[in-house]
């Protein structure tokens, strides 16, 4: 596979640049799309390639066929208007016309391979570990970025076909889990991945979780009917600090979808940055108490019923979200390179199941949701310790 898209990307560069000095770089770990540094004419960008618009994660254990199948398929693929490497540009495309927020340049898009421009700079990731005092400006200036994106017009103006809806927390969460292929998927978490030991505590506690987490969804999420333009991946890796103006934007993953998206990704991913570092009390206390701050923040303008949904959805989300990329840290073969943080998280799965089982049970019991938030903040700085 990893082959095939080497041949992919590099019959796509010359296709791109016929006549450039090319230099295919290194691979960057990644659970979903393809990725690789190239030169261009000394030029540093990254190629990005989507095979049938699923996880590498979910190609590799067989969910789309065998290889010769795939392969086939993939050939039909790329030709489709609405790929996920077509909607990527698209929404690219799209932001920088917009203007706001400011997202790294197309460079170019081939054969089903994305190229963009690589920007400088350091991640919201790294500042929120090195200034965590700041994280609840630092929190709050990632969304203000995106205030016009959360307008309706800008939902007008991209239209339904350019979304990326399949991706949503809730609609990803609902995939893996749902029928009676959930179940089997949970049972065989880890077995790449984990010690024995632990990886027995992880399936016994996930089976719990999910559980009660499809109970939340059917009750909490229904219950949100204002739909905006949600970044969607937004992760405090794709948001990078230049030395000049606002942060840059990566990887966007727009879709309609509850107010609430942005902002319960952020802190879940917040969580997991805090989880896969572990830099100690202090730290890990003024970060957690930063996306408290930022949290409340947002609720500044509700009203008393409006502030307890928009929190239930939150708390909802960000459960949901951590649930779907530590299970499929879990479940990637040996033979994928995970990402840093991935490595980090598997290796701390029997503490963030711990984590997400005290929350979703807090949630789910149904009492004050200030004490049941309250009470997830202490368990987020409980693992970052």
């Amino acid at each position: 596979m990893f082959a095939f898209a080497d041949l992919e990307i590099g019959a796509a560069a010359v296709e791109q640049w016929p006549h450039a000095d090319l230099d295919l770089g290194e691979q960057i770990p990644s659970v979903t799309g393809y990725v690789r540094r190239i030169r261009v004419d000394g030029r540093a960008l990254y190629a990005k390639y989507s095979l049938l618009g699923v996880s590498l994660v979910s190609l590799l254990r067989g969910v789309c066929g065998p290889w010769s199948q795939v392969r086939e398929a993939q050939r039909a693929y790329v030709l489709r208007p609405d790929a996920l490497i077509e909607r990527e540009a698209g929404q690219l495309r799209f932001l920088q016309e917009a203007g706001h927020p400011r997202v790294c340049p197309v460079a170019g898009v081939r054969r089903g391979v994305l190229f963009t421009e690589s920007v400088p700079g350091v991640s919201l990731a790294h500042l929120l570990l090195i200034r965590p005092q700041h994280s609840a400006e630092l929190l709050a200036g990632v969304l203000e970025q995106l205030h016009g994106l959360h307008q309706l017009p800008a939902v007008r103006r991209l239209g339904p076909a350019g979304v990326t809806g399949e991706r949503s927390i809730a609609g990803t969460f609902q995939r893996k889990f749902n029928g009676l292929s959930g179940p089997v998927y949970v049972q065989r978490l880890g077995a790449d991945r984990c010690r024995a030991e632990d990886r027995e505590e992880v399936v016994a506690v996930l089976e719990q979780v999910v559980i009660r987490l499809h109970r939340l969804r059917a009750r909490v999420l229904a219950q949100s009917s204002r739909r905006v333009l949600a970044y969607g991946d937004l992760k405090p890796d794709h948001v990078l600090y230049p030395d000049d103006g606002p942060p840059v934007f990566i990887d966007p993953g727009l879709l309609l979808t509850g107010t609430a998206v942005d902002a319960a990704k952020l802190i879940s991913r917040s969580v997991l940055t805090l989880a896969a570092s572990r830099p100690g009390p202090d730290t890990g206390k003024h970060l957690v108490e930063g996306i408290g701050a930022f949290a409340g923040s947002r609720m500044d303008a509700l009203s008393v019923t409006a502030r307890r949904a928009w929190l239930m959805e939150v708390l909802a989300l960000w459960l949901m979200d951590s649930v779907n990329i530590l299970t499929t840290y879990l479940s990637a073969p040996a033979e994928l390179p995970l990402p840093a943080l991935g490595d980090a998280l598997v290796g701390r799965a029997v503490g963030l199941c711990r984590m997400v089982d005290r929350i979703s049970a807090d949630l789910a019991s149904g009492g004050d949701t200030s004490a049941v938030w309250d009470g997830a903040l202490s368990h987020a700085q409980a693992v970052a310790a």
